[in-house]
């Protein structure tokens, strides 16, 4: 992965210093990519992480379990911690569980972190429910979207979505309807979603 540089980053009314690789293009690794199509997207500051975190920020959330699923750097997590929710924040890239334990641990947050695999949920479903999931700009392929309108349903009844607008969105929003109430929380980008 190699050196991480420091970002100072608002969230609400936190102030988080996030460490992220300076140049997350340099981390594309063509033989994983056609192994398992995978990309590096945990190495962005993506602003729908940082619209996720500021909107966590101004909630109630102590005393909740709270998900974070593909947690990236960590910032929905690590404001969900400081404000007294027990958090597991998770991702399928080994790499996006190391940076966030640093970022918590750097913020003073307790955030466990655990590698799953969407489509292998098994250790996510024996750990469910949650009072809370969290998602930030997670719909950007296709296949994301079919997971997670199987998975979110039977991890919780509270969703915060974190959604730039990805074409992909569309499909997820007009399936989840038929079974969540979706609407806006604070920031544009970031929806409610509940059973």
């Amino acid at each position: 992965m190699g050196e991480l540089v420091e970002e100072t980053v608002q969230a609400g009314p936190l102030k988080l210093g996030i460490l992220r690789p300076p140049d997350p293009a340099a981390l594309i690794d063509i033989e994983r990519f056609k192994e398992e199509e995978y990309m590096p997207y945990w190495a962005e500051l993506w602003a729908s992480g940082i619209a996720l975190a500021a909107v966590v920020a101004a909630r109630d959330v102590r005393g909740r379990r709270v998900l974070e699923l593909g947690c990236g750097l960590g910032l929905p997590s690590i404001a969900a911690a400081l404000g007294g929710a027990d958090v597991l924040a998770t991702d399928w890239a080994p790499e996006a569980l190391d940076v966030t334990h640093r970022n918590a641990e750097r913020n003073g947050a307790p955030v466990e972190t655990l590698l799953a695999d969407w489509s292998r949920p098994a250790e996510l479903l024996a750990r469910a429910p949650y009072d809370l999931v969290l998602c930030a700009d997670v719909l950007y392929e296709p296949r994301n979207v079919d997971a997670l309108l199987d998975l979110l349903p039977q991890l919780t009844g509270e969703v915060l979505l974190g959604e730039p607008g990805r074409a992909t969105a569309g499909r997820f929003f007009e399936q989840a309807e038929r079974r969540w109430v979706i609407g806006r929380e604070g920031e544009v980008s970031v929806l409610r979603l509940r059973v």
